[in-house]
């Protein structure tokens, strides 16, 4: 080889690799996932709640990989950019079963989970500005604190706040377009997303199951419009937002159905949804709360048509009744031990002590409906988040969940670890 073409060849490899590189550092990857053993002091038999004394004392351990989160987003350039995320559930084997009995006018369930596999974002986005941006494709939907950072090391819990993530669609994700922008320390998106199937709402999560499809498409026989305002104040220690979700659920099945019942035909089941949610963080605290509620219209007609419905026709719907309104709230707060009570040298590290309280109920029965007290509960949890490095925390709580004074109370304890962040 001449030097003339061993200076060419070197030439041609410089210029691949410095083009690789180029479309490398436009590739985004990143993910989060959790580990969770749990060990709860009370009984999983499914008659746990109508017969209470019977299992008294009992207690059962889990292990779990509740989320195995994977991100790869990609800019094209020109303010052309694409997200997409796929999430493992549980890592389990086998298939989502749920029965339902109705015996002396108490109701109970019985749910054996699988592993699931879901693509919770698959997007393009064009932005213009940082005021203006537009989305299309399968978007997360903001509303309330969790589902607008679900991420596990935004909460201190070993496992997702129960109150948000039992009356809302937890990752709640659909398709649709989105408009969002950040303008000065305000930040908006307004969505139009398909609407949500009342056949899939139910007692043990309101409408917790209605954002999911069993077909290969998205039904959107009816829409939905959702929107979420944030505030920053004090140079980003404190973030306010305000979230909601209006849209009819009843006809938003396949095939479509056209009623003649006459109280079917005039019922739309309509879905308000209005959230607040807040987060402090500075002088070694983190501060978190959400208030939560939820309207359902025509939930006595629902509920005994869905009821009917699986009953005739072995269709997947959730058979049990879906109140009118469902509600949740929470609070915690922790504070950074090695901010100033240790003398830690390695300043990345963070050894978080924290206290979390939630009230939530997801089913506020209808005049004529059965009443289910246990849906009602109060939590409260203690712990630890220890962050060895920014993108890691190791997790350990106690738990205690309080229900009406007929039932046994269902304290856990509760370690696991986790991680969230970018590899580039």
């Amino acid at each position: 080889m001449t030097i003339k073409r061993f200076f060419l060849s070197v030439s041609l490899i410089s210029l691949l690799i410095c083009t690789l590189d180029a479309q490398a550092q436009r590739l985004t990857l990143g993910g989060y996932g959790e580990v969770a053993l749990s060990r709860n002091f009370y009984s999983d038999n499914v008659y746990r709640y109508s017969n209470a004394s019977l299992h008294k004392g009992e207690s059962h351990g889990r292990f779990d990989v509740p989320h195995a989160v994977f991100y790869v987003g990609y800019d094209f350039g020109k303010g052309w950019t694409m997200q997409s995320e796929i999430e493992f559930e549980h890592l389990g084997t086998g298939t989502e079963v749920e029965k339902e009995f109705e015996e002396a006018g108490e109701w109970e369930a019985e749910t054996e989970r699988g592993g699931e596999v879901e693509l919770e974002q698959f997007w393009l986005q064009k932005s213009f500005m940082p005021q203006l941006n537009v989305r299309m494709g399968h978007i997360v939907v903001p509303v309330g604190g969790l589902n607008n950072a679900h991420e596990p090391l935004n909460f201190f819990t070993v496992y997702r706040p129960e109150g948000e993530a039992t009356v809302l669609p937890s990752t709640w994700h659909d398709t649709g377009v989105s408009i969002w922008g950040d303008i000065g320390t305000w930040k908006y998106e307004f969505l139009v997303v398909s609407g949500l199937d009342a056949m899939m709402f139910g007692r043990d999560g309101f409408i917790n199951g209605g954002a999911n499809t069993p077909f290969k498409f998205q039904v959107a026989n009816t829409l939905g419009f959702a929107g979420r305002l944030d505030k920053s104040f004090f140079e980003n220690r404190l973030k306010m937002g305000v979230s909601g979700y209006v849209g009819n659920t009843l006809r938003n099945t396949f095939p479509y159905e056209a009623f003649t019942n006459a109280s079917l035909a005039a019922a739309k089941g309509t879905l308000l949804v209005g959230t607040y949610d807040f987060r402090y963080k500075g002088f070694g605290w983190i501060v978190r709360g959400n208030a939560d509620f939820g309207y359902l219209s025509d939930a006595g007609v629902i509920s005994r048509y869905k009821s009917s419905k699986g009953a005739a026709s072995g269709a997947p719907y959730d058979s049990t009744p879906v109140g009118d309104k469902a509600a949740a709230l929470g609070f915690e707060a922790g504070y950074d031990l090695f901010s100033s009570l240790f003398n830690v040298r390695d300043k990345n590290q963070q050894l978080y002590l924290f206290g979390r309280c939630e009230w939530y109920n997801p089913y506020m029965a209808v005049s004529g409906q059965g009443s289910a007290e246990f849906t009602e509960k109060l939590r409260v949890a203690a712990g630890i988040n220890w962050f060895p490095i920014p993108e890691i925390a190791v997790k350990a709580e106690y738990s205690h969940r309080f229900l009406a004074t007929q039932y046994n109370p269902e304290p856990s304890i509760s370690i696991g670890i986790a991680y969230a962040g970018f590899f580039r």
